[in-house]
């Protein structure tokens, strides 16, 4: 009974300290709550946006095991016929898919599905209201019969029997909605929310695919049919493994969302300085009242328990709070992760946040984990620590110091070990983000001896006699090292994320534009509005020789944009007929002797640096292709710099391409002018020449470089978020610090103000003390940000992206990040500074 007793109140005095100091133990519960915060947030929304290509996906391809593709002009209908009759592949289906524009609606696209009703059950199961033979009928035999989810006809307030205008390959469309799907499982409802169904013939007019197909789903589970499947198939046409397709389309976004997660956990790493300094100062607090347990017969198994389990309430609670602000900002951060997805690999329409259990579970495993790991450390001085030891400043602090000594050591092996990780990893994007967490956590474990070095060396040039307040919130800030040197790293991490994410950032930008000025040789620019591999026809030969004869017009470029088979990826290929000032946009990294004329003449490409890096790719190697003539090998002539597809492109002429894969669409344009040629002009004359109500654009160079420069803003606006939000942890952390050490200097600082400081010199001294800390952050965090841009860009850059560029430091940019420390660290201590100065010296020296 006097164990239970003594337990409960051991419990009690814990419960009661924390009610005592509510301003502390909000603190902590909001260090904890962002940090979990920002990374189930990025969690939910990378799941989400797996999730909605997921479900897309299986809304599009049904039960399908296997699919037959082609290049760009699709599949011969007649192959599907040969498949069906002659080799009797019952468990076939044709279809025919794109992109339309709801007119009706604006920003709303539509994935149109084109199947035959009558073979397509196997695969697909769409259910009806209109059931049986009557829907089967007008679903084949109304003009452009669609269906579409009841859900999103709810919401867009349509009924059966509507028109929805739509414009698709070019042509508007009037689109008469004949039926409603109804998937009883929700899962499948939100996979066919952006989902148009059509009879195939329907699709093949509105798609301008009549004969074609987009590609022939299978249901195959035999390994000898298979293989006797693909050797019997027509040259170009390939037989990929569906799943193996779908997580390549995954792999798209994979490094995007690896370097978001990175960002995600780094505010996590801020916040779990905050954990460690609450729970240390909470200990620290209670030094005294633990002592004189101890010595009262409390064991340390006893004060073990106590302190773990304040520890474990703290990151419970801290952690819940996190869920609910991760939701929250998860449903803010949709639309900017949505529109970089958009912008960068696919359209995906992402209009609701998918909820997964195990990244709320990973978040509060997340929190709760790093608050108690955090506890351990001063768990184990409150239970370690002597009984008499614990009633002197002194000894604390003299164990402090020699921690800080054996901590360097630590962080130094860290450092080493990270950069070993970094050099010797391979391409592995993983042991690269492994390599600079252990780089940042080393160096923040160095922080303390760093600042003892600076403080000595400061305090030794000091003018002796003078500024004697200056001196004191010099020495104070390092006399007080087991309070500021974990504040001081909390900060130094922020501002050095800070400082290494705006240099890869500034480095990043400038390259592109430096990019877009040579590759942009063109004046003027005129392109298919729409995704050209969708189309059939693009611009005409008769509007291309219109525009040649233009007054002023000195040349023309032609290109043709596609994605290719590869297996189960798809690659893109771009095919150019280039005048000689077009070409000498390239930035070579690596090209043969005159690779002009080599690029005219021969089965030669060339090929981005992101393809080069990806595939291991060198000047002089053989590609293979998948050609409608068949398999065709091909040399590489150079290796060029392109910032614009990050899973790299094939580049080749024209009019190796148009034989080859016999598809002669152009659909871009470039035009060059005179020098003297007014360009506004000239667009107008272009203008005049299209056809009235094309989907083509007309852009001037300007126009173009303006619009890529946008489009990289946007990119970059999630990662501006999560810097800010990292910064605000950061910025609670030295709160929190700030606020702990007002309350336990209290009575050192009233017996300042007894033998004369004014309380405007002691709010000087801590105002002092905080800028200082503020300002040794700053400096401190400005060789550490520098190395994680870097890295950032030599190596995460490199592996995730398959691109590099030079480091290029704005020394703006590290001053306002040397401001801000200095700015967050004073704001902080505006609050502890101003109850400092007027706490009353007989209230705080009371008890002595």
């Amino acid at each position: 009974m006097a164990a239970l007793s003594s337990k409960r109140l051991l419990w009690r005095s814990a419960g009661r300290h924390l009610l005592r100091h509510p301003w502390l133990m909000a603190l902590s519960l909001l260090g904890v709550a962002l940090g979990v915060a920002v990374v189930v947030a990025i969690d939910l929304v990378n799941h989400s946006a797996q999730r909605s290509l997921e479900l897309a996906n299986q809304a599009v391809a049904g039960r399908s095991t296997h699919q037959i593709v082609a290049g760009p002009a699709g599949v011969d209908e007649a192959l599907y016929l040969q498949l069906r009759i002659a080799q009797g592949l019952r468990d076939s289906a044709p279809v025919v898919e794109g992109p339309v524009v709801a007119l009706d609606f604006p920003g709303r696209t539509f994935q149109l599905l084109g199947t035959d009703p009558l073979a397509d059950s196997p695969l697909r199961d769409y259910r009806s209201e209109l059931q049986g033979e009557r829907f089967l009928r007008q679903l084949m035999t109304v003009p452009n019969a669609v269906m579409m989810a009841a859900g999103t006809a709810r919401a867009l307030g349509l009924a059966v029997g509507d028109s929805l205008r739509v414009r698709s390959a070019g042509t508007l469309h009037s689109l008469r909605l004949v039926g409603l799907m109804q998937p009883q499982d929700p899962l499948a409802a939100q996979g066919m929310a952006d989902l148009l169904l059509a009879d195939i013939a329907t699709a093949q007019s509105l798609l301008d695919r009549v004969g074609r197909l987009s590609r022939i789903d299978l249901v195959l589970d035999d390994g000898a049919q298979l293989e006797r499947l693909r050797q019997g198939l027509p040259p170009g046409v390939q037989l990929i493994d569906r799943q193996g397709a779908d997580q390549a389309q995954t792999q798209m976004t994979a490094a995007f969302r690896t370097n978001l997660t990175a960002m995600s956990l780094l505010a996590l790493l801020v916040g779990g300085f905050i954990i460690f300094n609450t729970m240390s100062f909470s200990v620290l607090q209670r030094r005294r009242l633990f002592g004189l347990q101890r010595a009262l017969g409390v064991t340390a198994a006893q004060l073990w328990q106590v302190v773990l389990g304040e520890a474990l309430v703290v990151g419970l609670l801290g952690a819940g709070l996190g869920l609910l602000l991760g939701v929250v900002l998860a449903e803010g951060l949709l639309g900017l992760v949505t529109r970089t997805i958009n912008d960068l690999y696919y359209t995906l329409e992402l209009r609701a946040l998918h909820i997964s259990y195990w990244g709320l579970g990973k978040g509060l495993l997340l929190g709760v984990g790093a608050t108690v790991l955090a506890s351990l450390v001063p768990t184990w001085e409150a239970t370690h620590t002597p009984a008499r030891a614990t009633l002197t400043r002194s000894y604390l602090e003299a164990r402090t110091r020699r921690a800080v000594r054996r901590l360097a050591w630590v962080g130094l092996l860290a450092i080493l070990c990270g950069a070993i990780l970094l050099a010797y990893s391979g391409t592995g994007l993983g042991p690269a983000f492994v390599g600079l967490f252990a780089l940042v956590i080393g160096y923040a474990l160095l922080t303390p001896r760093l600042v003892m070095g600076a403080i000595h060396v400061a305090a030794a040039l000091w003018p002796r006699g003078r500024a004697l307040l200056g001196r004191m919130a010099l020495l104070g800030v390092v006399n007080a090292l087991s309070r500021t040197g974990v504040a001081l790293a909390a900060l130094l991490v922020a501002v050095a994320t800070m400082v290494g994410v705006s240099t890869m950032v500034h480095s990043f930008r400038g390259s592109v534009v430096d990019w877009i000025e040579h590759s942009l040789r063109a004046d003027i620019y005129l392109s298919v509005a729409e995704a050209p591999d969708l189309r059939r026809h693009g611009l005409s030969r008769d509007l291309v020789d219109a525009i040649r004869r233009l007054p002023g017009v000195t040349a023309l470029s032609l290109g043709r944009g596609v994605e290719v088979p590869v297996g189960a990826r798809r690659q893109a290929i771009v095919a150019l007929d280039l005048p000689p000032q077009g070409f000498a946009g390239y930035q070579w990294l690596q090209a043969v002797a005159r690779p002009y004329a080599a690029f005219q003449s021969g089965m030669t490409v060339l090929v981005s640096e992101p393809y080069a890096y990806r595939h291991g790719v060198a000047l002089g190697d053989t590609l293979s292709l998948p050609t409608a003539q068949g398999e065709r090998s091909f040399r590489v002539i150079g290796i060029y710099r392109d910032y614009g597809a990050e899973h790299g492109r094939i580049t080749l002429r024209r009019e190796l391409y148009e034989r080859l894969w016999q598809d002669p669409v152009i659909s871009t344009i470039g035009v060059y002018l005179q020098e003297s040629a007014d360009v506004a002009h000239i667009m107008d004359r272009v203008r005049a020449l299209l056809p009235a109500q094309a989907p083509l654009r007309l852009r001037a160079n300007a126009e173009i470089r303006a619009a890529t420069l946008q489009v990289f803003d946007r990119t970059f606006a999630i990662t501006d978020v999560l810097r800010l939000l990292t910064l605000l942890v950061a910025f609670v952390g030295i709160l929190t610090a700030l606020m702990a050490l007002q309350l336990e200097r209290a009575r050192e600082l009233a017996v300042l103000r007894a033998i004369g400081l004014t309380p405007r010199q002691l709010w000087l001294l801590v105002s002092g003390e905080t800028g200082l800390m503020g300002l040794l952050a700053g400096l401190l965090a400005l060789p550490l940000g520098l190395v994680l841009a870097w890295v950032l860009i030599h190596v995460i850059n490199r592996r995730a992206f398959g691109w590099g560029m030079p480091m290029d430091v704005d020394f703006m940019q590290l001053a306002s990040a040397l401001g801000f420390a200095v700015l967050a660290a004073l704001l902080a201590g505006l609050y502890p500074a101003w109850r400092m100065a007027r706490t009353s010296p007989a209230l705080a020296l009371r008890g002595e």
